[in-house]
């Protein structure tokens, strides 16, 4: 660990606790065992740690049912994926593996050593016979379903690759974005989701509601393509779409400049506006998970990618380096997600922070707002806040009188301040009829000397007629 990482981590005592608590504490819902399976399944897994850090740990924890399946489903992908993303494979070899990708998997002993020394993930296509003969073991419905999301992307991946304008101008249009997204992530919620069902761990109903599907995967890649912008940009590669950064700069390689901050501010809140409306539904989705390890497995995922488009929002870092939310307060939100309350919560924390730097200058200050309404109004509708007596009283007053608490208490003060004027007012004024009449001779000490007797009587005043009957 670096000396940075420790100083900050001292100045965190929170997170550090919760790294201390995810590592020593915690207890995995299912674990493997390891001690059962194949030799080619233990590489099988050693390959998914090697690949992904963050998504090995919740796949080892998946109920057995779906735990292997998935972390398949996750290296087929990885390998497909490292085929698409290596620049250094001629397109007439690369079309063709993409495309038949799904058919591969039906090859035993299959591998490829065609990726570049650089690749990180080589060494999975090198040795991939390993997933091959595992994967030939899955349940018959398991391998139906990831064969068909293998084509599925594969030749998504393909119909890319082969668009010479997207190599060398990016993504253009927001549908081509969403369609994009879709073919890298979309597609693989929908595996998911099938798997899902298939098992009995999630409602058969997110199957009819495909938007949802595709919301969770969409929300997630777009998070990351804006996180990985200055990475994609020394890699000669453009996934912000030329329909919203053109509004905001005429380069697309301008935007990290220091003249331009302003501008490009405004154009990552409009790409982190793009993804945000795809928070609701991710919420939906999961209320149709019926397992706490498919959960789990569902929801961290979501509650980084929030946690993360709270960091990177008007975050002129982003166009410098790649931006990451710390190790700790990544520990903090996976002991923090438990069920869909608990996901809601830490959705609104990360949405207050969003709104927090929102600012007006910002061209889509209003549609921010209005879209974190739209998600807080969600949540609403599902855990609506309790209401305390207090305000139930206000309400009630409120119908009865048409005045809220804080208008009754104003008209109160103000008709205080009236009879405190008009008090101090007549006080002012007998105060100078007095002084007026002692200049002019009047003896009030002869007066007060009459009170103190009782013997004062009033002009024109009778004993006789005056006196109370019986008394004289």
């Amino acid at each position: 660990m670096k000396t940075s990482d420790i100083l900050y981590l001292l100045a965190h005592p929170n997170q550090l606790r919760a790294i201390i608590q995810w590592k020593i504490w915690h207890n995995p819902l299912h674990e493997r065992n390891i001690e059962k399976e194949s030799p080619t399944l233990r590489r099988c897994f050693e390959f998914l740690d090697l690949t992904s850090r963050s998504f090995s740990a919740v796949i080892q924890e998946l109920c057995p049912e779906l735990c292997v399946s998935v972390a398949l489903f996750y290296l087929i992908l990885r390998g497909l994926d490292t085929i698409e993303d290596d620049m250094t494979i001629p397109l007439g070899i690369k079309e063709p593996l993409l495309r038949s990708f799904d058919e591969i998997l039906e090859k035993e002993g299959w591998s490829f050593d065609g990726n570049g020394p650089k690749e990180k993930d080589r060494q999975l296509l090198v040795e991939f016979y390993t997933v091959i003969k595992e994967f030939a073991l899955l349940p018959e419905s398991h391998r139906v379903i990831i064969k068909d999301i293998t084509k599925k992307m594969g030749n998504g991946m393909a119909d890319y690759a082969n668009n010479a304008e997207h190599n060398v101008n990016g993504v253009n249009t927001v549908a081509d974005y969403d369609l994009y997204c879709y073919y890298v992530a979309g597609l693989v919620g929908d595996g998911l989701t099938r798997l899902f069902v298939d098992t009995g761990k999630a409602n058969p109903a997110l199957l009819e509601r495909p938007h949802l599907i595709n919301s969770m995967g969409l929300f997630l890649q777009k998070t990351n393509i804006i996180r990985d912008y200055r990475e994609d940009l020394d890699d000669k590669r453009r996934f912000w779409p030329k329909e919203i950064w053109t509004k905001h700069i005429e380069k697309y390689e301008e935007l990290p400049l220091p003249e331009n901050e302003e501008a490009a501010l405004n154009c990552i809140s409009e790409m982190c506006l793009n993804s945000l409306q795809h928070a609701d539904e991710c919420l939906f989705y999961l209320a149709g998970i019926k397992d706490q390890s498919v959960f789990n497995f569902t929801a961290i995922p979501q509650v980084m990618a929030i946690a993360t488009l709270a960091l990177v929002f008007r975050n002129k870092d982003v166009f410098q380096k790649n931006v990451k939310i710390p190790k700790g307060e990544a520990c903090e939100l996976m002991i923090e997600v438990g069920n869909l309350r608990s996901t809601c919560d830490i959705f609104r924390k990360y949405m207050k922070i969003i709104h927090k730097k929102n600012t007006p200058k910002d061209p889509n200050y209003l549609n921010i707002s209005v879209t974190l309404g739209k998600v807080e109004q969600f949540i609403e509708s599902i855990f609506p806040t309790p209401v305390e007596p207090k305000a139930v009283a206000a309400r009630a007053q409120m119908r009865a009188t048409g005045e809220t608490p804080e208008q009754a208490a104003a008209a109160k003060k103000e008709t205080m301040l009236l009879i405190g004027a008009i008090v101090a007012t007549l006080s002012v004024i007998s105060g100078i009829m007095i002084f007026v009449a002692w200049l002019m001779g009047a003896r009030f000490d002869i007066a007060f000397q009459e009170l103190r007797k009782g013997s004062f009587r009033p002009p024109g005043y009778n004993p006789v007629a005056d006196a109370p009957h019986g008394e004289l």
